[in-house]
């Protein structure tokens, strides 16, 4: 079952959502930011967009901060690794 990450009142008024998606056992751990049927891609272990489209500065920056937060960061993780326990968000070995 795919993880959403809570959001703000605001933030999901205006139809933003945070998710690990199902089914991406062979990608590198990431989570999507979705509005619409735009989504951006964050790696998390390199803290840092996979995609150059749709335009990440497109994404809120209060957005950003939200996912970047500490606490938020280590739940995206520990959500990831719940769901993919053979591709941990701290697989070293297997980072680029």
């Amino acid at each position: 079952m795919a993880y959403t990450l809570p959001l703000t009142a605001a933030l999901t008024k205006a139809r933003w959502k945070v998710k690990i998606r199902d089914k991406e056992t062979r990608e590198p751990p990431y989570v999507t930011i979705i509005r619409g049927t735009d989504a951006w891609r964050i790696d998390l272990r390199k803290k840092e967009f996979m995609d150059d489209s749709p335009d990440p500065s497109q994404v809120p920056g209060v957005l950003i901060d939200q996912i970047m937060a500490e606490k938020t960061w280590q739940q995206l993780c520990d959500a990831w690794d719940r769901m993919y326990p053979r591709n941990p968000v701290a697989d070293l070995e297997n980072q680029e």
